[in-house]
């Protein structure tokens, strides 16, 4: 009879046991004491790793590398491009005379009598200088310039009423025009049939833009072609 009662007692001590045993355990799990924080002191400058500086007091230490390698790479950037343009300076005036001529050539005015056109060499290409007469000024400045396939103005591509300066190569295919011919009085083009006026544009044919206008100035009775 006194088994019967202190066998049920000591069940139940024990399941009060394993109780309190397995609560201290999901205790210890909930406070995560297991957990390990990450530290980042590797990675960090040595510098700002006293919490009691701010920030901004490190800051130049902290900018010296990068800093250094922005300037130092620019700086050899910068010297790199003088060192080019000084010698490409020097190259230009170590070219021979005939040489630097042929980058500007002098055209007597009086050479191009009122109403012809004549053909000069400038760098290797023909240049009409065309001495145009009143009626042939009026005809080019009246054109609608809506009309136009490479709409230009007259007066965009003479310095002077009386003067057309035009580089002769068809903007096609890059043949030689015929000055003073053509359905418009200017420049007719014989290998694929383009036809400019009187102040180089194109008016009909395939080429897809006028005659190009080099760089010129008027110096007293000469056209100094190659020079602006």
């Amino acid at each position: 009879m006194a088994s019967r009662i202190v066998l049920p007692l000591v069940q139940n001590a024990c399941k009060a046991t394993n109780f309190a045993a397995s609560t201290q355990i999901v205790t210890r799990r909930a406070a995560h004491t297991d957990v390990e924080f990450p530290n980042f002191d590797s990675y960090r400058h040595d510098n700002t790793k006293d919490p009691s500086q701010p920030a901004r007091a490190t800051e130049d230490d902290r900018r010296a590398i990068p800093s250094a390698a922005l300037y130092g790479v620019g700086g050899m950037l910068t010297l790199y491009a003088g060192k080019e343009v000084v010698q490409t300076l020097v190259t230009y005036k170590a070219m021979a005379a005939d040489q630097r001529a042929l980058a500007a050539i002098e055209i007597k005015l009086a050479d191009v009598p009122e109403g012809q056109t004549k053909t000069f060499e400038w760098r290797g290409k023909p240049v009409f200088v065309k001495h145009r007469t009143e009626q042939e000024i009026k005809r080019e400045k009246s054109v609608n310039v809506s009309d136009l396939r490479h709409p230009e103005h007259d007066d965009q591509r003479v310095q002077k009423d009386e003067w057309s300066v035009v580089i002769g190569v068809c903007t096609h295919l890059g043949c030689v025009p015929i000055a003073n011919a053509g359905d418009f009085g200017g420049y007719y083009c014989p290998c694929h049939g383009s036809h400019y006026d009187g102040s180089g544009r194109i008016r009909k044919g395939p080429a897809p833009l006028n005659l190009h206008v080099p760089a010129y100035t008027f110096k007293d009775d000469i056209i100094i072609i190659g020079s602006s």
